[in-house]
C-alpha cells in the first residue's frame, strides 16, 4: 500500500512540472498578459473607452433615445447602422410632407408657375391650428416659393396648395402619394392626406420614411430645398416686399453643438399622437448619415428632443 501512495505521489510531483514546462515554453501569450498587466494596468475610463469603441452605435444608442423608434443609415452605403423598432407602426405628422414635395416636383416641369392659394382652403386649416408658412388667401406664389414653404416652416397652406394644383383635390393627390409609397417599397405606409395631420389610416414607419428620404434626396431640387437654412419668398400681390421663413429644425439647433459634425439638412414634425418626429441628413468625412426619428415626448414649448437624440447619434458617429 505505501509503495501504491509513493508512486501516486511521484506521479503527481511530475504532471506538475510538466504543466510549468507547458506554460512558459508552449504558451506565448502568457508573456504578453503578464507585461500587459505588469506595464499598463488600464484606468476604468480607458476601459470603458476600449469598449465603447467595439460597440455598434445600436448597442450605443437604441436604448438611450427620447425617440420611441429610430433608424440610422450612411447614405452613401446604404449601410444601416442602428435601428429601434424601425417596421413598426408611427404616426408621420409633419414628415408626410417629404412625400408630398417630391411628388409634386416630379409632377410639375414648370417650377417657376404661379399659383393662387384659394380661400377655401385656409379655413379648414386654421380650425385644425395645422402648422402655416404665412401665405394668405388670394395670393398668388411660384411653385418654387410653396415648396420652400411645404419643407421649411412646415406650411399646411403651402403643401394644400401644390396639392390642389397637381390633381383636381387632396383625396387624388393622396393616391399619387400612395402610389410612390407602394413603387418605393415602403410596405409599412398608407397617406390619408398631404399634411400630416392626424388620422388613425395616416401611418408609416421610420425605416419607410429613411427610405423616402433616401429617394427623395437624388433629386436636385428636393435636396436644395431640404438643405436650405433661410428662404425669402418672392413679392407677391399679398406680401409686395416678401417675407422670409427659417427651416424649422436648424432655428433651434446651435450650430456649434455639432463639434466636427456637420447637419446640413432636416424636416421636424409633431402632433401629440406622434410625438416629436425628425429626418434628418448629415455628413462627415465625405460621407452622408440619415437618421430618422419619432415618438420623442414633448411638444413646440419643450425640449426639442427629437434634436437632442440627433445631437447624440450624430456627435459619436
Amino acid at each position: 500500500m505505501r509503495k501504491k501512495r509513493k508512486k501516486n505521489r511521484g506521479i503527481l510531483i511530475i504532471s506538475f512540472f510538466i504543466a510549468i514546462f507547458a506554460f512558459y515554453f508552449f504558451i506565448p501569450s502568457h508573456k504578453n498578459f503578464i507585461s500587459f498587466h505588469e506595464d499598463h494596468n488600464p484606468s476604468l475610463s480607458e476601459l470603458f473607452q476600449q469598449t465603447k469603441n467595439k460597440l455598434s452605435p445600436i448597442n450605443r444608442f437604441r436604448n438611450h433615445l427620447y425617440s420611441s423608434n429610430a433608424i440610422l443609415l450612411n447614405n452613401t452605403t446604404g449601410k444601416i447602422l442602428m435601428e429601434k423598432k424601425s417596421e413598426e407602426k408611427i404616426y408621420p405628422a409633419s414628415l408626410t410632407k417629404i412625400m408630398s414635395a417630391i411628388v409634386v416636383i416630379e409632377h410639375i416641369t414648370d417650377l417657376q408657375k404661379t399659383i393662387v392659394l384659394q380661400p377655401e382652403m385656409f379655413h379648414s386649416l386654421y380650425a385644425e391650428d395645422a402648422s402655416m408658412a404665412g401665405f394668405q388667401p388670394n395670393e398668388k406664389v411660384s411653385v418654387m416659393d410653396l415648396l420652400y414653404g411645404a419643407l421649411l416652416p412646415s406650411g399646411a397652406e403651402a403643401t394644400i396648395g401644390l396639392a390642389n394644383y397637381v390633381s383636381s383635390s387632396e383625396t387624388e393627390f393622396v393616391q399619387l402619394m400612395n402610389d410612390k409609397a407602394r413603387e418605393l417599397g415602403m410596405k409599412h405606409t398608407h397617406f390619408t392626406n398631404a399634411t400630416g395631420l392626424h388620422d388613425v389610416n395616416h401611418y408609416s414607419s421610420v425605416r419607410d420614411i429613411a427610405k423616402l428620404l433616401q429617394y427623395s434626396l437624388n433629386n436636385e431640387v428636393f435636396r436644395k430645398i431640404f438643405t436650405t437654412e433661410r428662404y425669402s419668398v418672392s413679392p407677391t400681390n399679398q406680401h409686395p416686399n416678401g417675407f422670409t421663413f427659417e427651416n424649422s429644425m436648424f432655428k433651434n439647433i446651435e450650430s456649434n453643438e455639432f463639434s466636427s459634425r456637420e447637419i446640413i439638412g432636416g424636416k421636424t414634425g409633431y402632433t401629440e399622437e406622434a410625438g416629436l418626429c425628425l429626418a434628418s441628413l448629415a455628413k462627415k468625412e465625405g460621407e452622408e448619415y440619415i437618421l430618422v426619428t419619432a415618438g420623442a415626448r414633448g411638444d413646440h414649448k419643450t425640449k426639442q428632443f427629437n434634436l437632442l437624440d440627433a445631437l447624440t447619434v450624430y456627435n459619436d458617429l
